[in-house]
Protein backbone atom coordinates (compact mmCIF):
# COMPACT_ATOMS: atom_id res chain seq x y z
CA UNK A 1 0.00 0.00 0.00
CA UNK A 2 1.39 3.42 -0.93
CA UNK A 3 1.20 6.15 1.64
CA UNK A 4 1.45 9.80 0.72
CA UNK A 5 4.14 11.61 2.72
CA UNK A 6 2.41 14.92 1.97
CA UNK A 7 -0.89 13.65 3.36
CA UNK A 8 0.83 12.23 6.44
CA UNK A 9 2.56 15.58 6.99
CA UNK A 10 -0.77 17.41 6.65
CA UNK A 11 -2.33 15.09 9.22
CA UNK A 12 0.66 15.61 11.52
CA UNK A 13 0.27 19.37 11.15
CA UNK A 14 -3.44 19.19 11.98
CA UNK A 15 -2.70 17.10 15.07
CA UNK A 16 0.39 19.17 15.92
CA UNK A 17 2.52 16.00 16.16
CA UNK A 18 6.23 15.83 15.55
CA UNK A 19 7.81 12.77 13.96
CA UNK A 20 9.00 11.81 17.43
CA UNK A 21 5.47 12.00 18.85
CA UNK A 22 4.14 10.03 15.89
CA UNK A 23 6.82 7.38 16.42
CA UNK A 24 5.87 7.10 20.10
CA UNK A 25 2.18 6.67 19.21
CA UNK A 26 3.11 4.07 16.58
CA UNK A 27 5.48 2.28 18.96
CA UNK A 28 8.83 2.66 17.18
CA UNK A 29 11.89 4.89 17.34
CA UNK A 30 12.04 8.22 15.51
CA UNK A 31 14.65 6.75 13.17
CA UNK A 32 12.43 3.80 12.28
CA UNK A 33 9.46 6.14 11.75
CA UNK A 34 11.50 8.16 9.26
CA UNK A 35 12.29 4.94 7.39
CA UNK A 36 8.59 4.03 7.29
CA UNK A 37 7.62 7.50 6.06
CA UNK A 38 10.35 7.63 3.42
CA UNK A 39 9.76 4.17 1.97
CA UNK A 40 6.15 5.08 1.06
CA UNK A 41 5.27 1.46 0.22
CA UNK A 42 4.09 -0.18 3.44
CA UNK A 43 2.07 -3.22 4.46
CA UNK A 44 -1.65 -2.92 5.06
CA UNK A 45 -1.06 -3.42 8.79
CA UNK A 46 1.58 -0.67 8.90
CA UNK A 47 -0.73 1.73 7.06
CA UNK A 48 -3.45 0.97 9.58
CA UNK A 49 -1.12 1.47 12.53
CA UNK A 50 0.12 4.74 11.06
CA UNK A 51 -3.44 5.97 10.58
CA UNK A 52 -4.29 4.97 14.17
CA UNK A 53 -1.21 6.80 15.47
CA UNK A 54 -2.39 9.91 13.63
CA UNK A 55 -6.00 9.47 14.72
CA UNK A 56 -7.30 9.44 11.13
CA UNK A 57 -8.87 6.98 8.71
CA UNK A 58 -6.36 5.13 6.55
CA UNK A 59 -7.95 6.59 3.41
CA UNK A 60 -6.65 10.00 4.48
CA UNK A 61 -2.99 8.96 4.19
CA UNK A 62 -2.87 6.70 1.12
CA UNK A 63 -2.05 7.93 -2.36
CA UNK A 64 -4.96 8.45 -4.72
Amino acid sequence: MRISRDKVDICRARKKKSVTELAEAYGVSRTRMNVILNQREVSVVSAGRLADALGVDVTEIIED
